[in-house]
């Protein structure tokens, strides 16, 4: 588990999306946004914002299915640095007939990759972007699953822990300089750290 989640960059992940009016642009700027390079921005205030009001745009779009969405990742801690893309993490009861939720999500704003989510086990991820850059994460997994709770316990951590937090801006920035045109190789670099912080969570 990363508190990032692993996304789709190869040429195997093909996105399947609609055009949705002038938001989503066209497919050179979903290409652009796919391979988007790792860079890190200072904390913005506006992200909390932003995360309000993508929540209450799905929450009117799809009114009833979501039980509950949390922002999670790096935006969602003041002051630690980030990639510049909204995580939102989205629970269901459970992820049977998921597909057809997905179809109606990638109608309006999102896309994603069916190769990708077809290797994953327990969630199903979703990208909005705009003028060739990612904007939103959307993360659909069951709620009390263990990435509902794996992914809230890392959040939760570095909210609570500014240590943690300044350790964890290390390693990325560290990681953004070292793999900045590989964000799978970046995730996956920051695995024992939001592993550890997970576990040490649990203990505590």
């Amino acid at each position: 588990m990363t508190s990032d989640a692993n996304d789709p960059t190869g040429g195997s992940a093909v996105p399947h999306a609609p055009r949705i009016g002038e938001e989503i642009g066209d497919e050179q700027s979903l290409a652009a946004a796919i391979h988007e390079e790792v860079a890190l921005s200072a904390h913005d205030p506006a992200w909390a914002q932003a995360f309000e009001l993508e929540r209450a745009r799905l929450q009117a779009l799809l009114p009833g299915v979501f039980l509950s969405i949390e922002h999670i990742g790096s935006t969602a801690v003041p002051g630690l640095v980030a990639k510049p893309v909204i995580d939102l993490l989205a629970a269901v009861e459970s992820l049977d007939g998921v597909d057809v939720l997905i179809d109606q999500l990638c109608e309006n704003g999102y896309t994603t990759s069916h190769e990708f989510n077809a290797t994953l086990a327990d969630r199903k991820w979703l990208m909005r972007w705009r003028d060739g850059r990612r904007t939103h994460h959307l993360h659909i997994v069951v709620r009390g699953g263990a990435s509902w709770h794996d992914r809230l316990a890392f959040r939760d951590a570095l909210q609570r822990d500014p240590a943690l937090a300044d350790r964890y801006a290390t390693l990325k920035t560290e990681l953004a300089l070292k793999h900045h045109a590989d964000r799978e190789a970046y995730t996956e670099a920051k695995t024992a750290f939001v592993r550890e912080a997970v576990e040490r969570s649990r203990r505590d």
